[in-house]
């Protein structure tokens, strides 16, 4: 019995924080054995004017804020794309890329890595903590149990219809905004009623992260990457607009299939479910206070703290499309819910306060994740081996068939993407060099601007130095058992994303 237990443990998925550990060594090597460079860069300064040119060596110089100026360093862009702000970030001026010093990240860069991503991702793990606070305080009044048992109640048969519809909203706020990291504060109030509806935590958690993937991915105006990459490539967002809203509708429908039958699977036989083996532990951390036979009333106080609670969600997502707000305000928004809620809830001063502090610290391991995820970033803009990727992938695709060339930049796009997950950082930097491709093999640059974006919202489906991993940490679901779900869907969603690009480069 206990050599079976042995090997039972030996067999056991690492958690998180070591997979993240794993990949942070892995990116440290790949600095002593990727050689290091860089690409001049060019920014523009709207109070003087000018262009500011940085070298590879770190030498400044500047340059008239003209359109001539650009076409002297072969960047195919409009000048009034610099001065109404569309490009904010330098961007990588083509021809420029020279090797440098190498610049390994050893012990002491492994160590403080996680450090200073912690310091890098305060605004996040804020924003993640008082969450945790607001769950806790309205968990502990029976808000969200009487909620569940009304909503099982009108739901009863039609459950598949609430996938759709949480599925449906986020997808249209990631194709419109890049709605993401903010998805994390539905987890908590989506995970029971999935339970209670007979679905596993994996339904909720592809309800959620792939409707916020799958419109990201195929993103129509999101400006923190289409729109972004189309300026950067000199082209009109417009462009491709009607291919990619198509796209988005047919990747949509082909994942909500998928998740339907996995959801039907479950809910016919819950021993079909990937993590089915932590049922209890996960009903226990989710419906703890939840007894379909026994729940508390849905009265006027607990409607209302409701109300405030969810009130919260338009006024966030107009802050953010709007570009007024990111993680402060609305952190500070979500603090002024906690506030409210704590006078509604009826504890007095000391149990609300303990009570916010307990659900703050059930999301420790969250924010730490987001931390050391940021760290693996770290260590790969401190070897400065990102332009040496950018310089060698875009050496690969010269010269190709159309409809190869818009595959391998799909792919070359992914695997970029892993280096640098910033949607718009990628933009700026791979575009002036990547667009101009097109020309060569006489296709649009939409069709680049349209791979980059696939591409790299194709690899976000699992990668550990994105939200998969905090994602994972919250709903109490290990990485291996996402990718058991999730790797066949990657493959049909990247089957299809290719043969569209072919398409594309036919128009």
């Amino acid at each position: 019995m206990k050599k079976q237990e042995k090997k039972k443990k030996r067999l056991q998925f690492p958690t998180a924080f070591t997979v993240l550990f794993i990949i942070l060594v892995l990116a440290a090597i790949l600095t002593y054995i990727v050689p290091a460079g860089l690409y001049s860069k060019l920014s523009y300064d709207s109070e003087q004017n000018i262009f500011i040119i940085e070298n590879h060596e770190g030498e400044i110089s500047t340059l008239p804020a003209t359109q001539e100026t650009l076409e002297s360093l072969n960047i195919k862009m409009s000048i009034n794309k610099f001065v109404d702000g569309s490009i904010k970030k330098p961007i990588a001026i083509p021809g420029t890329y020279e090797r440098i010093a190498q610049s390994p990240q050893g012990l002491l860069s492994i160590i403080m890595s996680p450090i200073q991503g912690v310091m890098d991702t305060v605004d996040i793990m804020v924003f993640v903590l008082i969450l945790g606070g607001i769950i806790g305080l309205i968990n502990k009044t029976g808000t969200f149990d009487a909620g569940i048992a009304a909503l099982s109640k009108r739901t009863k048969g039609k459950e598949f219809l609430l996938v759709v519809i949480v599925s449906l909203l986020i997808a249209l706020g990631g194709t419109t905004f890049g709605l993401a990291e903010e998805t994390i504060a539905l987890y908590p109030i989506l995970m029971p009623i999935f339970l209670a509806s007979g679905y596993d935590a994996i339904v909720c958690i592809a309800a959620i992260y792939m409707g916020s993937s799958i419109g990201s991915m195929f993103s129509t105006v999101n400006p923190f990457s289409v729109v972004i990459a189309s300026d950067a490539a000199g082209i009109s967002f417009s462009e491709g607009l009607a291919f990619r809203a198509i796209s988005l509708v047919l990747a949509m429908i082909l994942t909500l299939i998928y998740i339907y039958r996995y959801a039907k699977r479950v809910q016919k036989d819950p021993k079909s479910s990937l993590i089915y083996e932590d049922k209890i532990r996960i009903e226990e951390r989710f419906l703890k206070h939840y007894d379909s036979e026994n729940v508390v009333p849905f009265n006027w106080r607990r409607i209302l703290m409701l109300v405030v609670f969810l009130g919260a969600f338009p006024i966030l997502i107009w802050g953010v499309s709007t570009g007024i707000w990111w993680f402060p305000e609305m952190s500070g928004l979500f603090l002024s819910v906690a506030i409210i809620i704590i006078f509604l809830s009826g504890f007095s001063e000391k149990e609300a306060v303990n009570t916010f502090i307990e659900g703050a610290a059930d999301l420790i391991g969250v924010v730490l994740i987001i931390g050391v995820a940021r760290a693996i970033n770290i260590v790969m803009d401190n070897g400065m081996i990102s332009d040496t990727l950018l310089y060698h992938t875009s050496s690969i695709i010269g010269n190709m068939n159309r409809g190869i060339f818009a595959a391998v930049q799909m792919l070359l796009f992914s695997f970029l993407g892993f280096f640098v997950p910033s949607s718009s950082g990628l933009a700026t930097l791979s575009m002036p060099i990547m667009a101009p491709l097109a020309d060569t093999v006489n296709i649009s640059r939409a069709v680049v601007v349209t791979a980059y974006n696939w591409g790299q919202g194709w690899m976000a489906f699992i990668t550990p130095t994105g939200l998969i991993l905090a994602t994972l940490e919250m709903v109490d679901v290990t990485y291996n058992k996402w990718l058991k779900f999730i790797l066949p869907l990657m493959g049909i969603i990247g089957v299809f994303s290719i043969i569209m690009l072919v398409l594309q480069t036919l128009l």
